[in-house]
């Protein structure tokens, strides 16, 4: 890293890692998850800071949370459903507060860009009493990330960064400063660490009065401030809301900036409500600053001009607020939709055709392979959250019997199993449903942009790391079947998924085959397709693949997308891909 150069411009989730070096954290433990991943991969590029990935995002809280108690400034990121995880040392945490700080991001994904819900974290934070603040450009998640470690000092308690997709993901000019590494010393405090029910009462008043002396703070601390212009209107917004109404608005009205939005300031809202002819709260998905406003007895509009669902843009609220410049914010083209899809050989494609093949009913997770879920394969019927597919299988083929135990499957990858897939195992092995699970195992956490994972053998610097044998570990919980097959070859996976789905006995079947995308992985040549030969039956449709297309009548293959799987081949019943052909499927 280059020290030298004060002024940077830097991705939001960047600026967060490059202060947490100028904050002197020394420990990191994050699980990836967008659209959080960069934070922690970018911190990982300093080699003063110790950086890994968990197996979840319990596991890191839990191990950031031991750094601190020994001393050091540590940290832990993941994304708004990750928290959910997390919670449960979370909300202790408020109670034991802290030794050297510690700093959680959260990041929130309104719109929904990659996630299965859209909550808004400001909750737990408000349920967990604890400080949360919120930066809206490159250069706050910077500052802010060091306010945050002094906050979390100063007030004896864990603090949650809250980050979102178009705050993460923008970019902006920051200025950088010099690293500072504090040492606090660990002593030994069971009445504050030991959290069983006769200290835990005595902390829930700590926590209660700290919560006070927080309202206090931000009633004039640096993460709030007031912006006048205008007083016809004064507006309350915080994150990424305000940058959108400083687009829109400009000086043309009064705005107050709320940086640290739980607990949120009291007084210094009751004067801004003063200052102004009519008051609005602009915020992302719940009205949670706008009832805290009421609260105070204070008349504000917000939800009720504007949606409690998906992101806001300036075109939005331009909108809302009947300003004429609407259009100016808006794109002068419409862009066509693009689906989402698999890759071209990607090794889920082989296995999801294989199961639509045989009627099963698929109980998904959370993945790349979600996409089995959208035609042509449709294979998918459930995804809830991370290692739900295990446990939502046994409950099925517990209530269903014979009706669903030869034809339902739960598909989960190898590092959601990590995650939270082996409780749900367990689960299987231990009350002995007649169950089927598939692990997709592509050697790597595709989704989140390739992360390593317990299961691969590398530390997230790419170094030699422990490895957990899939097979060894299935069968140590009790499965006396565990199959391994290739998704490349359809016949075997045809053959292995009718023997499994047969026998009455839980077993696993590890689907095992490295993401298409990662740069070790060796491809054969792209193949080709005799025109002569084929007879536009549209066999090779069936799986979706981007690299395959349809002209005049002809499958066509894209010679800059195929990898050469040779899973389209299987499928054509006349022989007309051309290439390294293994076998055929009809």
């Amino acid at each position: 890293m280059n020290d030298n150069k004060d002024k940077q411009i830097m991705l939001g989730n960047k600026a967060v890692a490059r202060g947490l070096y100028e904050a002197g954290v020394c420990f990191i433990s994050s699980y990836p998850g967008t659209p959080s991943t960069e934070v922690t991969e970018e911190a990982a590029k300093y080699d003063e800071i110790y950086c890994e990935w968990a197996p979840n995002e319990k596991v890191a809280m839990e191990s950031a949370f031991g750094a601190s108690l020994a001393g050091r400034r540590s940290f832990c990121a993941q994304k708004h459903v990750g928290l959910n995880v997390a919670a449960d040392p979370l909300y202790t945490m408020s109670y034991t507060g802290v030794n050297a700080g510690m700093v959680i991001v959260v990041a929130d994904d309104a719109g929904m860009h990659s996630s299965q819900n859209e909550q808004d974290s400001r909750h737990h934070a408000i349920a967990s009493k604890v400080p949360m603040i919120e930066p809206s450009d490159s250069e706050e998640a910077l500052e802010y990330t060091k306010l945050a470690y002094e906050i979390s000092e100063k007030f004896d308690t864990p603090v949650l960064l809250k980050m979102c997709t178009r705050v993460a993901h923008s970019q902006s000019l920051v200025t950088v400063g010099e690293r500072q590494v504090p040492d606090f010393p660990y002593e030994k405090d069971i009445a504050k660490y030991v959290m069983m029910p006769g200290n835990a009462k005595k902390r829930h008043p700590i926590v209660e009065e700290r919560t006070k002396k927080l309202i206090e703070y931000a009633e004039n601390c640096p993460l709030n401030r007031v912006e006048m212009g205008g007083t016809e209107i004064g507006i309350i917004t915080c994150s990424t809301s305000y940058q959108y109404v400083k687009e829109v608005f400009g000086d043309s009205v009064s705005v107050l900036k709320l940086g640290m939005t739980n607990p949120l300031p009291e007084k210094l809202i009751k004067d801004f409500a003063a200052k102004v002819d009519k008051l609005f709260v602009v915020e992302e998905l719940d009205p949670i600053i706008e009832n805290h406003v009421k609260a105070l007895g204070l008349t504000v509009t917000g939800k009720e001009l504007l949606p409690v669902c998906d992101e806001f843009s300036q075109n939005l609220i331009a909108k809302a607020f009947g300003k004429d410049t609407a259009d100016s914010f808006a794109l002068s083209d419409n862009i066509p939709m693009r689906p989402p899809v698999m890759c071209a050989g990607c090794p889920h494609r082989g296995l999801f055709y294989t199961l639509k093949k045989n009627n099963c009913t698929v109980l998904g997770d959370i993945g790349c392979y979600t996409l089995g879920a959208v035609p042509p394969l449709g294979a998918i019927e459930m995804t809830l959250c991370m290692g739900a597919s295990i446990g939502a299988v046994h409950g099925f083929n517990k209530v269903r019997g014979k009706e669903s135990e030869g034809k339902t499957v739960a598909v989960i990858g190898d590092s959601t199993f990590m995650h939270s897939g082996m409780t749900g195992l367990a689960n299987v092995a231990y009350n002995q449903s007649n169950s089927t699970i598939i692990i997709v195992d592509n050697s790597i956490t595709g989704m989140t942009g390739h992360q390593q994972n317990p299961t691969t053998g590398y530390n997230i610097k790419g170094d030699p790391a422990g490895k957990i044998d899939l097979e060894a570990l299935c069968k140590a919980m009790g499965f006396e079947r565990v199959r391994v097959v290739d998704p490349y070859n359809l016949k075997q996976c045809d053959e292995v998924l009718k023997e499994e789905l047969a026998v009455e006995a839980p077993s696993v079947i590890i689907s095992r085959r490295p993401c298409a995308l990662l740069k070790y992985v060796k491809h054969n040549p792209p193949l080709t397709v005799n025109h002569d030969k084929c007879v536009g039956c549209k066999s090779c449709m069936k799986i979706g693949c981007p690299a395959i297309s349809m002209k005049n009548g002809k499958a066509n293959i894209d010679n800059t997308l195929c990898v050469g799987c040779n899973v389209c081949s299987q499928l054509c019943p006349v022989g007309a891909f051309e290439g390294m052909v293994t076998g055929k499927e009809a």
